[in-house]
């Protein structure tokens, strides 16, 4: 493999996939060799956006390549599966857009065939290349929040129905992954609760909590049927509170000097929490696009074999969530036990 270039395949070029053939187009270290897609007129605006070497309709032609070192794979999530299992068992690195696939079991597959075949298996799970998201994590590892009491996300929207996949596994895979890698904790049980106004059977709002054994609270709210677009993560902290605000254009994180405990020396109930109100501050983040530090982090992984941050096993821990919230989802909201968490 040149050191210099990586040769890698862009399989879907819907909404998402154009922006990863664009950055791959981009990238000097990368080399797009082709973009698949079973849609031919796709293929041909693609072509001229964003000049592959070759476009194909057939994924077959990527796992015959031996020159071929990756693939990108960005088709929906019924499809994820199958297109990475024959990724991984033809020797190429893979990564995949969330949701990673769509059962623990197929997880566990992906997860065991790449350290089988010694394959880099890689998620799209974009925030967690956020610099406010790196940010937020140095923070806490710092201790500059104090204890993490709770974290809750909004991820609405008036748009973006799905016929394939619910708001569930559509949109809370962003916010589980974070709240996983803030916290560095797995969830102990996890419910949830939603409604199918539109389609029946696929919801088209999810209020999902997640336990995380009395340490910490994590709560997501996702919706493609809401009057308002929010794309925010709140951190209560026993010290300092902070809210990421990714709509914002320019200040997209804000830290609350702000607090309550309970004091000891009280002579009244009015005494007995204290509440405390200090400063805003809004750290300077630069910010560029995420998915360019997502897209070279994967090339990065694929020349020095290295395990990128969000790899099968994070994409795993994520569809466990996903999993056990669908079987609560069915169960009315009674929360559901997530046992053993080892890939």
């Amino acid at each position: 493999m040149d050191q210099k270039k990586v040769n890698v395949a862009v399989v879907g070029v819907g909404g998402w996939g154009k922006n990863l053939a664009r950055n791959y187009s981009q990238i000097p270290e990368a080399h797009l060799k082709y973009i698949c897609d079973l849609d031919e007129k796709k293929l041909k605006t693609a072509k001229t956006q964003f000049q592959p070497e070759k476009t194909t309709t057939r994924f077959d032609d990527l796992t015959e390549d031996a020159e071929l070192d990756a693939i990108v794979i960005a088709t929906t999530g019924p499809s994820h599966f199958a297109l990475c299992k024959k990724g991984l068992l033809a020797g190429k690195d893979v990564y995949v857009e969330k949701p990673m696939v769509l059962s623990v079991k197929e997880a566990e597959e992906l997860v065991k065939l790449a350290d089988k075949h010694k394959r880099i298996l890689m998620v799209g799970h974009l925030l967690e290349y956020h610099p406010v998201v790196q940010k937020l994590r140095d923070m806490i590892k710092a201790g500059e929040l104090g204890e993490v009491r709770y974290i809750y996300s909004q991820r609405l929207n008036l748009g973006t129905v799905r016929m394939d996949e619910n708001a569930l596994w559509n949109f809370a895979p962003h916010d589980i992954s974070v709240i996983l890698y803030l916290l560095d904790l797995n969830p102990t049980d996890v419910s949830a609760r939603g409604q199918s106004y539109l389609q029946p059977g696929i919801e088209d709002v999810v209020f999902m909590s997640m336990n995380f054994g009395g340490k910490a609270m994590g709560h997501v709210h996702v919706s493609w049927l809401d009057p308002h677009k929010i794309r925010k993560i709140t951190i209560v902290g026993s010290k300092r509170m902070a809210v990421f605000d990714d709509l914002e254009p320019n200040e997209k994180l804000k830290i609350y000097d702000k607090g309550a405990e309970i004091n000891t020396d009280y002579d009244t109930f009015a005494e007995y929490v204290g509440l405390r109100f200090g400063d805003i501050t809004m750290p300077y983040i630069r910010v560029g696009e995420p998915l360019r530090t997502e897209c070279d982090h994967f090339l990065r992984c694929v020349r020095e074999r290295s395990t990128p941050l969000s790899d099968g096993r994070d994409g795993l821990r994520v569809v466990r969530v996903l999993e056990a919230a669908s079987q609560s989802l069915q169960q009315n909201g009674n929360p559901v036990t997530i046992g053993d968490q080892k890939a």
